[in-house]
């Protein structure tokens, strides 16, 4: 298994590694200590509520590895899983992909999601040719959206009530990079 290290410079020891179902109980470990505070805009924690569920969540996503369709990693922080980055949708055929992530509380204001996120559109536009990378977030997902920006996304616009989270109508805004973009940006870093 690979493991590309995300530096936080204060010591930290983090990394970027492939989750897979043989880490179900890690992960739903993880969704434990997370559940409350991850399941604020995103659905994750209620379709992990056992170890049963997370091996099924995470061998969907294998799944979608193995069809070309999606991937999901984990982020581990001194050798804790404490959050994760995926390609929700991937078409290498239309050349476009949708990233997401979550983090745990105690894991927020590191930059670990900027990072991890920076690894995965790197890899999806300079390996496999990916021209539009999304990031579809909760309008009240103040967070998420800001690690778009981060990432040198720009607003596409609002899908008005799109989407019904524990009983409740949310706006959702899509965010996006192109390829050209992308290394435009990565060139101006270096």
């Amino acid at each position: 298994m690979f493991a590309i290290p995300l530096g936080t410079g204060d010591g930290e020891r983090a990394e970027l590694r492939p989750l897979e179902p043989w880490q179900a109980e890690e992960f739903f470990a993880h969704m434990e200590r997370g559940r409350e505070f991850i399941g604020r805009h995103i659905g994750l924690p209620d379709v992990n509520r056992t170890v049963e569920e997370a091996r099924a969540y995470l061998t969907a996503y294998a799944e979608k590895q193995a069809a070309d369709s999606g991937r999901i990693f984990g982020i581990w922080a001194d050798g804790t899983l404490v959050g994760g980055v995926l390609f929700r949708l991937f078409d290498a055929a239309q050349g476009t992909c949708e990233v997401g992530c979550w983090l745990e509380r105690d894991a927020i204001g590191r930059g670990l999601v900027t990072r991890a996120a920076g690894v995965i559109i790197d890899w999806a536009v300079e390996e496999r040719g990916i021209q539009r990378v999304e990031w579809v977030a909760g309008a009240r997902n103040e967070p998420s959206i800001r690690t778009a920006q981060r990432l040198g996304m720009r607003r596409d616009g609002v899908l008005r009530q799109a989407n019904l989270y524990r009983g409740e109508r949310h706006d959702l805004e899509v965010w996006s990079i192109l390829a050209p973009e992308w290394r435009e940006l990565r060139a101006a870093s270096s």
